[in-house]
């Protein structure tokens, strides 16, 4: 998995934005409980008035609270009698709690002096319980309220009676309160803002770097199979690389959308939650939030045991479903040709159904972690409200402390349920992640050499077999052994023998879609081996046994090897393959559309569109696996006769079934169960070897024979 998402540097910056985005968020996430608190505490219960400690007090109420403390000094130094003139600072107050409109008498009111907290905090354990005697005296049913309370709310009942002393001088109290209800709002709705912008710019940008991560690693997968060799192919399959290309891929890009919330956002959430939760002077519930936590990982380790090894059989499932899809939509005429399409609906249900039934478990197990989850979560603060329920009828918690501790245990139970949801998606990803590994890191068998060699130009277009010998990868035999031949520019080499006598492997060396395993491959005078292979295939212009086209155009078909490719080029190549008729009847031409796999022209069409391609490329070494078998005669012949022009100077290589193709060559290879057995042209070998002569005899007569020979 890390070694996937070191891929990420690429997008650094968005990264860094992301995480401190989400150290934004989760700050400002913490500090909402905080305001929630507050309005309740203090905005509703204690009437806005935010400390035990008077800002203001009546002459009147100064001279009882001095009566009752010894500490006079201590508490007159702190204070300030309103005289006729007032500061800045005594304006402000006045304003806080009178409003521009009331005019306050010299010498009747006391405003508490711009102290430090520590000497705030001095002065409110000096003068706390005195004021709770003040009020106490003045009103019997005060005085039975605070009989009752505990040493822990003290400061709340003393808040609570200053609000009698401020109505006593004229404070208008309900002003007070929803001044400071309506200013604590706007705070905690700004606070709140901040949360959404910021969350949904982190799912912007989330989204953006996962999609760009999905394209990363679409770009090395594909980059490492398109330099695969026909051995690393076999190994992954095509079905097997197309779902690592896609589905595992879309694993990983899910993952990263979470990722970043759960690595750096579910950390500071549980951790800020639990100082929060700690540092709080009430904090007899703590023990809740333990509960809490281990529910929820028993519920999800055992989710995790019980989903966790299907996660791997479920990737597995689906690239048997996608082999069989393939198979079956390629061999479609042979299945229906064959009254077969029940059996393999019956191959494709069977293997549908296996992926179902994973699925269908997987999703299950999954769906019922929500519903369990939101269960603790939903249990957990009934919990809260029934233990802070008893502790606010005793008097040691507030209620708006019990809300905040509700909203933290909450903020630390989705801290959980985030990591938790994350080490379910985890292992599903660290199984695309090493499937996505695999493909990434795989050597190809047939790479090029550090050092590499150039072509020997004296040498030009000539191919040399020397003892060369095949076997294909995990194989117990040899597919070819002691191969040698010689093909020379100017002339036409042709390959021939039985159906399973390694034909196509010779040719298949020739552009290293294999490695030789044994003896030498030499072309232009070097090692195939020690030259690099773009400039090998540059010099061969290969047509493969099966014509394939790319969706396109005819012309974008042709000009594949160049599209700077003059136009002039691109039609002697089609004139050459014998497709200029078919062509030329087409609407558009040229420019005729050419569908996927070239499934809108017929076998021939796409055999002579493949032949112009190659010939269009003008190569050194033209190459023919046995590229002419879908041509009537006619064709066959026209095209052997035109190519035989243009190649005069070129080498030319052709595998071929049909005698008549391959007749007036120059020089005949005939192999049968992987050996050379005959070596000549078609005289010779009618006359010496008898494998040539019976393949030919089985094509046509001995007079056909004689008679084409001659020609």
């Amino acid at each position: 998995m890390l070694k996937v998402l070191k891929n990420l540097r690429e997008s650094i910056v968005q990264v860094i934005i992301i995480v401190i985005l989400l150290c934004v968020q989760a700050t400002t996430d913490l500090a909402l409980p905080d305001y929630t608190s507050k309005i309740v505490n203090t905005g509703i219960q204690a009437g806005g008035i935010e400390s035990s400690l008077p800002e203001i007090l009546g002459k009147e109420d100064m001279e009882k609270l001095l009566l009752i403390t010894e500490d006079d000094d201590k508490i007159l130094e702190k204070y300030t009698l309103l005289g006729e003139e007032h500061d800045k600072r005594e304006e402000k107050i006045i304003h806080k709690y009178f409003g521009n409109d009331k005019k306050i008498e010299p010498d009747t009111i006391y405003i508490l002096k711009d102290i430090n907290a520590e000497e705030r905090e001095e002065l409110t354990q000096l003068i706390t319980t005195p004021l709770i005697g003040v009020i106490s005296m003045q009103n019997s049913q005060l005085s039975n309220i605070t009989e009752g309370q505990q040493d822990s709310i003290k400061e709340q009942v003393a808040v609570n009676l200053i609000k009698e002393l401020y109505k006593k001088i004229g404070v208008d109290t309900d002003r007070l309160q929803n001044n400071y209800i309506f200013k604590t709002g706007l705070r905690m709705l700004g606070v709140a803002a901040i949360t959404m912008i910021s969350a949904v710019t982190i799912m912007l940008l989330s989204s953006r770097v996962a999609a760009k991560l999905g394209k990363t690693l679409r770009d090395k997968v594909f980059n490492k199979v398109i330099h695969f060799s026909n051995k690393e192919l076999a190994e992954f399959s095509t079905a097997s690389l197309i779902t690592r290309s896609t589905n595992d891929i879309q694993q990983i890009q899910q993952l990263i959308t979470m990722l970043f919330r759960v690595v750096v956002y579910a950390p500071i959430i549980g951790i800020g939650g639990f100082v929060k939760v700690l540092t709080n002077s009430d904090n007899q519930m703590a023990w809740i939030i333990g509960v809490a936590i281990l529910a929820i990982l028993f519920i999800v380790g055992t989710l995790f045991i019980i989903v966790m090894p299907r996660f791997k059989k479920l990737q597995d499932l689906i690239d048997k479903l996608n082999q069989i899809s393939r198979e079956i939509l390629t061999g479609l005429p042979v299945i229906r040709a064959f009254n077969k399409e029940k059996k393999e609906e019956a191959r494709f249900d069977s293997a549908n159904l296996d992926l179902t039934n994973v699925n269908i478990f997987v999703n299950r197990a999954m769906s019922m972690m929500m519903p369990l989850l939101m269960l603790v979560m939903n249990s957990i603060t009934i919990l809260i409200v029934w233990v802070g329920g008893h502790n606010v009828d005793q008097g040691l918690t507030q209620v708006g402390d019990m809300m905040a501790f509700i909203q933290y245990t909450m903020q630390i139970v989705m801290s959980f349920l985030m990591i938790s949801m994350i080490s379910i998606m985890l292992p599903r990803a660290a199984i695309s992640a090493r499937r996505i590994n695999e493909v990434v890191e795989t050597v190809p068998s047939i790479d090029d050499k550090k050092e590499t060699k150039k072509f020997d130009e004296s040498k030009k277009g000539l191919v040399e077999f020397k003892n060369v010998s095949f076997r294909y990868p995990d194989a117990d035999t040899e597919i070819l052994s002691d191969i040698n031949f010689t093909a020379k520019p100017g002339e036409t080499t042709a390959i021939i023998g039985s159906t399973g006598s390694g034909k196509s492997t010779v040719v298949n060396l020739l552009p290293r879609f294999y490695d030789v395993t044994g003896g030498e491959l030499l072309i232009d005078g070097v090692n195939v081996k020690d030259v690099p292979q773009k400039e090998l295939r540059n010099i061969i212009g290969f047509v493969p046994q099966k014509g394939i086209l790319f969706s396109g155009t005819i012309e974008s078909n042709i000009k594949y090897a160049d599209e700077n490719m003059s136009d002039e080029q691109m039609e002697e190549a089609a004139k050459i393959a014998q497709a200029t008729e078919f062509i030329e009847g087409k609407d558009k031409k040229y420019k005729e559309p050419i569908a996927q796999g070239g499934s809108n022209v017929s076998g021939g069409q796409k055999q002579r569109l493949s032949i112009a391609r190659a010939i269009a490329k003008d190569p050194e070494i033209f190459v023919f696996d046995d590229s002419f078998s879908a041509l009537d005669f006619k064709t066959d012949s026209k095209l052997r006769e035109a190519l035989a022009k243009k190649t005069k100077n070129k080498t030319v290589i052709i595998v071929a079934q049909r005698i008549s193709t391959i007749m007036n060559a120059e020089k005949i290879v005939v192999l049968e169960e992987g050996k050379v057995v005959g070596i000549g042209n078609h005289k010779e070998l009618m006359k010496n070897n008898e494998t040539y002569r019976q393949i030919a005899l089985s094509q046509l007569s001995e007079e056909e024979l004689g008679e084409e020979g001659g020609n």
